[in-house]
């Protein structure tokens, strides 16, 4: 029995007026030899962000009636359980999310729903930063959550702002996402290599962490939005950590946004690579550990309100007995 190939899958974000649909026209038009399947989704019973978008080949799947992330999550996963028998006619879905959504519940459904789960694989979120009008709508939890949520992040209209704007705007989209690809545009103007198919998500492979985040001691910032990384080289003992983490995300779940990690497994072959938003959790064996390298832990958490003494003590307890931890 052959293999399902699972279908990447784009979660586009941003707030309203960031330009979305921008973005999302220029992936239905550019020559990327990709066949795509949009769904869109719309706020309020009469849709029209449908009439935005260019005429294009691709097929345009549209939700009314409600946020796609709240109350018709359950029409998202029966339009892609709907999709997938239509699976040889595209090769990326992307999914836009209107400019008043949190991004976690659609997030979620790749891992709730089974369908989704062995036929799509979530490849990344993207959100879109209007850089000029961020300023007003910053302190709302939408922005926040799609800045927060973010495995790529565009920010756009930079013609509209000074070089000193941009660069504050910079600093407080790191201090709330540390890991997230930052890239400037003007009209969404980006190589779609940079947006489509860039594995963002998928820890299965591999991690991606920005390698001078981790070696900084922490990120100050005014927002209650931030993250917090640890790396070590502790062996971790697997049971502990699922004790550990699952006390966690009971207590805290609410507020963690976004938690990655690799991990070294005392005595294993292969590193263990997870994955998380709120309190749900994902995790499997990954990639083996070459004899060269050196093992090491490689966590990210992005959330509100975190703390980082206690996420740092909680994850000491987890070191494998085995191993006496250096002083």
């Amino acid at each position: 029995m052959a293999l399902i190939q699972k279908v990447p899958v784009t979660v586009l974000t941003g707030y309203l007026g960031a330009g979305k649909t921008t973005l999302l026209n220029r992936i239905l038009t550019e020559e990327h030899n990709q066949r795509v399947a949009v769904i869109v989704n719309e706020f309020g019973e009469v849709g029209i962000d449908h009439q935005l978008v260019l005429n294009a080949d691709e097929e345009i799947f549209e939700m009314n009636n409600g946020c796609i992330c709240c109350t018709v999550r359950g029409d998202l996963i029966r339009i892609i359980n709907d999709l997938m028998a239509r699976r040889d006619r595209f090769d990326h879905l992307v999914i836009e999310t209107t400019g008043l959504a949190d991004p976690a519940p659609v997030i979620q459904s790749f891992f709730v729903d089974e369908v989704m789960l062995r036929q799509t694989q979530l490849d990344a979120v993207v959100t879109v930063v209007d850089a000029k009008h961020i300023w007003d709508h910053w302190d709302s939890c939408e922005v926040q959550e799609q800045v927060a949520f973010a495995d790529v992040i565009l920010l756009n209209k930079t013609d509209l702002v000074s070089a000193e704007t941009l660069t504050a705007l910079m600093q407080k989209v790191r201090g709330m996402n540390a890991i997230a690809k930052i890239h400037h545009t003007q009209n969404c103007a980006i190589d779609l290599n940079l947006v489509l198919g860039v594995q963002a998500f998928d820890l299965k492979n591999a991690l991606s962490i920005d390698p001078a985040f981790l070696e900084e001691e922490s990120h100050d910032h005014d927002n209650s939005i931030g993250s917090v990384a640890i790396k070590n080289t502790d062996p971790i003992d697997i049971d502990q950590f699922n004790r550990w983490l699952y006390r966690l995300v009971q207590a805290q779940g609410a507020d963690l946004f976004r938690m990655k990690g690799i991990l070294n497994v005392d005595q294993a072959e292969r590193r263990f690579v997870f994955q998380g938003v709120h309190m749900t959790l994902d995790g499997r064996p990954g990639k083996p550990w070459r004899p060269e390298e050196t093992r090491q832990n490689e966590l990210v958490f992005i959330g509100r309100n975190l703390d980082e003494a206690e996420l740092r003590s909680g994850f000491a307890d987890c070191f494998a007995k085995t191993y006496v931890h250096a002083p």
